[in-house]
């Protein structure tokens, strides 16, 4: 099934591409985030993406991190059956790595600080205030 809602698919692109309506200083999309939070194993990059159907668990979602002995026991070669990253985001990195629910990845590598549950319970003026230091 494919899901099609014309005004949230447009405006969730928009936002996407960065130029979508937001009220927040600086936010961007953040795709590794996003696949870890919706899509913590990967299952649905591998039903679309077959290249990649050899990277387990959540690694699918930085294959351009993985080590070059990962990517061959995956059969994944950067730059010849998946293309290399044509950006990645410095706001990427904290979440390269990173686990399904915000534990870090088993080789030691540092996930990102458990922010969300600290402030779990921010009212909706944190969201459209100025002043962020909280």
């Amino acid at each position: 099934k494919v899901d099609y809602d014309v005004c949230s698919n447009y405006g969730n692109w928009l936002y996407s591409a960065g130029i979508g309506n937001d009220p927040r200083d600086n936010r961007k999309f953040n795709m590794i985030k996003q696949g870890l939070d919706y899509d913590g194993n990967g299952d649905y990059i591998r039903l679309w993406v077959p290249e990649l159907q050899g990277i387990k668990g959540a690694d699918i979602h930085t294959p351009w991190a993985l080590s070059s002995a990962a990517l061959s026991q995956a059969g994944v070669t950067l730059g010849e059956t998946y293309p290399r990253p044509v950006v990645t985001a410095p706001e990427w990195s904290r979440h390269i790595h990173q686990r399904p629910g915000g534990s870090p990845h088993p080789r030691g590598r540092r996930g990102p600080a458990q922010a969300a549950a600290q402030h779990k319970d921010r009212g909706i003026d944190f969201y459209f205030s100025r002043k962020k230091d909280a």
